[in-house]
């Protein structure tokens, strides 16, 4: 035999249903950004925004075999996940891609493993920095653990770079996700606009692809 819901407990499902709608269409906000296209590159060309990079295509066919601190420097494939060659191919373009575009980077940061220091020299010429403070996360333990590394992180990406540049960072996407709340795909990048109180706004996000066909169409325009 059913029982009927009370009127309290059908307006309590009906506002359950009405949040739950609200959360979505905030996260599916969220998820594209404010800007894109030709207005993200106008406004990246002006500076004073985070790129947050997830490093570019890997082998998965490879494993990290972490065992002691500094294991996942190591560029031997057999010991740590490396890039795969669409994966180097994709960070170099889209590398050549933001020099088209007029993009200055200013300083790049890495995360400590080999896969994302190549990333970031592919993308970017000039030094690039290594900082435990964009751990993969399933190395956390060696770095303060999961929480202080997202907090790290986000405080990372709440500062703004030098004037007129933008900070190019390469992680991973666990550490996107933990600290953003984001999950890039490999070789993608997350843009967010220091706010100069401590916190970032999600401003838009671009794939190693979506980089150079903007460039492609700025070359075209220019003809």
């Amino acid at each position: 035999m059913s029982q009927r819901k009370s009127p309290a407990a059908r307006l309590t499902l009906a506002g359950l249903a009405t949040l739950m709608a609200v959360f979505a269409t905030a996260a599916a906000a969220q998820d594209k950004g404010s800007l894109s296209g030709d207005a993200l590159i106008r406004a990246l060309r002006q500076g004073g925004y985070n790129l947050y990079v997830r490093h570019a295509a890997t082998d998965w066919s490879q494993s990290d075999n972490i065992r002691k601190e500094g294991d996942w420097t190591s560029c031997d494939p057999k010991k740590i996940r490396q890039l795969s060659d669409k994966g180097r191919a994709d960070a170099s373009t889209a590398g050549k891609a933001i020099k088209a575009l007029g993009i200055p980077l200013g300083q790049v940061f890495s995360s400590p493993y080999c896969r994302t220091v190549e990333t970031a020299r592919l993308m970017a010429s000039g030094e690039v920095e290594t900082t435990h403070d964009l751990m993969n996360l399933r190395a956390a333990v060696y770095a303060g653990g999961k929480a202080a590394v997202a907090k790290r992180a986000r405080t990372r990406l709440a500062a703004r770079p030098a004037p007129g540049t933008n900070n190019l960072f390469v992680a991973h996407g666990n550490l996107a996700l933990a600290a953003t709340g984001l999950n890039p795909d490999e070789g993608e990048a997350l843009i967010f606009e220091p706010l100069g109180d401590g916190s970032f706004k999600f401003v838009g996000r671009l794939t190693p692809r979506q980089w150079v066909q903007l460039a492609d169409r700025i070359k075209q325009d220019h003809r």
